[in-house]
């Protein structure tokens, strides 16, 4: 089975607060069929039309959820019809064993919520997960652990590399708990507009796609020096051509 594609509309967050459904339908034209979304809570009606008219469907979706109104945010994506609402990041916690218990207590209580509504809730890593130590441990590796499995993974492979995980062991690792991974290139760097068309920086892409043969691949580009559309387009034709 093929992988569905999809993009993080984060990634053209300047276009889509000048035009949001002309923002949709160039995507559409791109050659998606699956978008996940951010800034949705606030406009789901406006989204739903959108979104309908440009023949997208939301498989995803990032709020606060952790910290922030979890029961407004979930109501929102069922509305839409999304399948699974990610954490995008909880920034503090991650220092001390207690923080992490705590964070993924919350997020399996949120889980629980959710499953009435027909929605998994994942988790979406940045850098400081893998940079914080526990024990001679890095904290993903204890969150993961510690987390009820009803809470799904959606793996930054950039990030992880980052933050100093080989994203390919990690998804190998992880395995079927990884829904969907954020495909992404460029040096290994914090700079994000550093970032590259996948398929042409440092990151190991081939093997990242290999290790998560079933995982969503979710393109997305946290800041770009070029055409922000193009550079999705460059990301979309390599990614097609890797898939399992």
């Amino acid at each position: 089975m093929t992988a569905a594609l999809s993009v993080q509309l984060y990634s053209v967050r300047d276009a889509l607060a000048a035009d949001l459904p002309g923002t949709l339908d160039r995507i559409a034209g791109l050659g998606f069929a699956n978008v996940e979304l951010f800034g949705f809570v606030d406009r789901v009606d406006e989204y739903r039309t959108a979104l309908a008219n440009a023949g997208l469907t939301a498989l995803s979706g990032h709020a606060a959820l952790a910290e922030g109104d979890a029961e407004r945010a979930l109501d929102a994506a069922a509305a839409l019809g999304m399948r699974t609402l990610i954490e995008p990041m909880v920034r503090h916690g991650w220092e001390t064993a207690d923080g992490v218990s705590a964070i993924a207590d919350r997020l399996g209580q949120i889980a629980a919520q959710a499953r009435p509504l027909g929605i998994e809730v994942g988790y979406h890593n940045h850098t400081w997960e893998f940079e914080s130590e526990i024990d001679g441990r890095n904290a993903f590796d204890v969150f993961t652990e510690r987390l009820d499995p009803a809470v799904v993974l959606e793996i930054d492979t950039y990030w992880a590399e980052v933050g100093g995980a080989s994203a390919p062991e990690l998804l190998a690792r992880l395995g079927d708990r990884v829904r969907l991974i954020h495909v992404k290139d460029g040096p290994r760097s914090t700079d994000a507009a550093a970032q590259q068309p996948a398929g042409s920086g440092d990151m190991p892409v081939k093997e990242i796609l290999a290790a998560a043969p079933g995982a969503v691949r979710v393109i997305e580009f946290d800041a770009y020096a070029g055409d922000i559309f193009d550079g999705i387009a460059q990301s979309l034709r390599f990614v097609s051509g890797q898939a399992s």
